[in-house]
């Protein structure tokens, strides 16, 4: 049983698929998951494992996963910050809610960087998905470069101050601590690491949206997840789970790494 089951906040395992996959593939994809966790007599009960395919996929995952009853949860990789209109290529928080969406990924560095996403509008996306009831992966995160210039956890306690000035406490939501410079690197961080920073991280939201919130809210790691490395992260107290990139398109790999409990121990 990992530390965060103990605290009350069961682990996630979350499968960002970026730019990977088309419906016919995920359709695939999803059910031999499915199949393989379930070979694996998987409980879910101590591990919700998500998947966030590409917009066009959604539709075919959520009818997949609700035809055949699957224990798995999905959600997008963005979302808009307006509600409706002329937005050529944006997609609402209502149409994600429409299709049973509970998740949405939120500031994730490609964002950030390829598509100079301000702290600002990832505030108002924020703000979006709780109000259409989604639940935002926020991700935070420095690159190498923030990392010698200010410490290890300054740039992603600024980026959710930033993300959650408008969130009231109660809000469910979940922070990915992405550090830039370990993600698609191959070189994870370390969970010391990890836990350093999601530790400053729990600290922060328990300033601005209350102790409750902050015990409550899970708080996972992305950048070069594999199978070897999840269970030094989930041994960590405030490591609650991970948001899983590259690896995540491996069938094996990926059901190895929801599988963690068996390698972390008691």
């Amino acid at each position: 049983m990992t530390t965060s089951t103990v605290a009350g906040r069961r682990p996630l395992i979350a499968a960002n698929w970026k730019m990977n996959l088309d419906h016919l593939q995920a359709i695939a994809f999803v059910q031999k998951l499915a199949w393989s966790l379930k070979d694996a007599k998987l409980d879910y009960g101590t591990v919700e494992v998500a998947i966030f395919p590409p917009f066009t996929d959604l539709r075919s995952v959520q009818t997949l996963i609700a035809a055949d009853k699957l224990p798995l949860r999905f959600g997008a990789q963005d979302v808009s910050a307006h509600e409706s209109g002329a937005y050529t290529g944006e997609i609402a928080a209502s149409f994600l809610k429409a299709l049973d969406c509970e998740y949405v990924i939120i500031g994730h560095s490609e964002r950030r960087t390829l598509h100079d996403e301000s702290d600002e509008e990832i505030a108002t996306k924020v703000a979006a998905a709780i109000g259409h009831g989604l639940i935002p992966v926020l991700c935070v995160g420095e690159t190498a470069e923030d990392l010698e210039k200010h410490g290890p956890s300054a740039v992603p306690v600024a980026q959710l101050k930033a993300a959650l000035a408008a969130v009231k406490p109660g809000a469910d939501i979940v922070v990915a601590y992405e550090p830039v410079w370990a993600i698609g690197s191959g070189q994870a961080a370390t969970p010391a690491q990890a836990e350093q920073v999601a530790a400053q991280l729990r600290v922060t939201l328990s300033e601005l949206l209350g102790a409750d919130s902050a015990a409550a809210t899970r708080i996972l790691y992305g950048g070069s997840v594999k199978a070897s490395n999840i269970a030094g992260f989930m041994r960590e107290p405030n490591v609650d789970g991970a948001l899983v990139g590259g690896a995540s398109l491996d069938l094996t790999e990926f059901s190895s790494i929801v599988q963690f409990q068996k390698h972390v121990g008691t």
